[in-house]
């Protein structure tokens, strides 16, 4: 029941990072945007080093390292696509990627489902495209580039997440710093290497690190989560983050919920108390 608790706070806490870092990429290049929101998650874990603790043995480091490329990749990807524009098919596509691939590696290492689990799970799987859906999803026809974005952004969040919880269990927050310092070191050296590219245009520091301070919190709850829990259920219960996007859109900017999406938090409402009962 704990690790369903943790993945729900996770789930909460990168839909929240996600909207803050969408709004930051609209108004400058998305690096810039990252540029403030990978130090600033940076400085959130280094602050709870003292209270969780931290190891830093080569299994922490390696896993740490890989899951800081997967981060650095999954901020550009993700911030850039919704910064494009409503998510329609793209942002179904981009979580349930993101859940289907944790999913898979939890079920191959062996982890089961208990009855309830079996039939929670692909509830969840529902309710992440139909909550993460827009109006028109169906007759809306994305470019090949932004599917391809779409597929790229799950695909990063997702190895993201493996490595997270292939590091050691008694590593502490060690493979977060880890992560994150090597997802700060990429961005800023992709940073530099485009700064021609990058525009005039200043990001909004304060959203940003938000957004980026949010994202550290979504990562550790997920770690805690993982580490007491089935990776394959933790990784659904977080891949429903659209819904904290969708909500705080629909209370910030005014946007309406519309039905299939208000069927989707009805569908994961369900998911998640059979999943209580895995």
């Amino acid at each position: 029941m704990i690790a369903l608790v943790l993945a729900l706070g996770s789930s909460l806490a990168y839909g929240c990072a996600d909207f803050l870092g969408g709004l930051g990429a609209r108004k400058a290049h998305v690096l810039r945007t990252v540029m403030i929101a990978a130090p600033a998650s940076l400085v959130v874990e280094l602050l709870l080093w003292p209270l969780l603790g931290a190891s830093f043995d080569a299994a922490t480091v390696a896993w740490g390292a890989a899951s800081g490329v997967a981060s650095a990749a999954a901020f550009v990807l993700l911030y850039r696509t919704l910064a494009i524009g409503p998510m329609n098919v793209l942002s179904p596509v981009t979580a349930l990627v993101s859940a289907a691939l944790p999913v898979g590696v939890g079920l191959l290492q062996g982890e089961h489902l208990a009855a309830a689990g079996m039939i929670g799970l692909p509830l969840a799987l529902v309710a992440v495209v139909l909550v993460s859906a827009g109006p028109g999803v169906r007759s809306s026809r994305p470019s090949r580039t932004a599917l391809l974005l779409a597929f790229g952004a799950g695909a990063a969040i997702a190895l993201q997440l493996v490595f997270l919880h292939q590091a050691p269990a008694e590593s502490g927050v060690g493979p977060l710093i880890v992560g994150r310092t090597v997802s700060s070191a990429v961005t800023l050296a992709a940073a530099f290497l485009m700064r021609r590219r990058l525009g005039p245009e200043r990001p909004a520091y304060a959203v940003s690190a938000a957004a980026g301070a949010l994202d550290s919190i979504a990562n550790l709850l997920f770690l805690l989560a993982a580490r007491s829990g089935d990776l394959a259920v933790v990784a659904v219960i977080v891949a429903l983050y659209p819904a904290g996007t969708v909500l705080l859109a629909r209370k910030v900017l005014g946007e309406r919920l519309h039905r299939g999406q208000l069927i989707g938090l009805a569908v994961a409402a369900a998911a998640v108390s059979l999943l209580a009962l895995n």
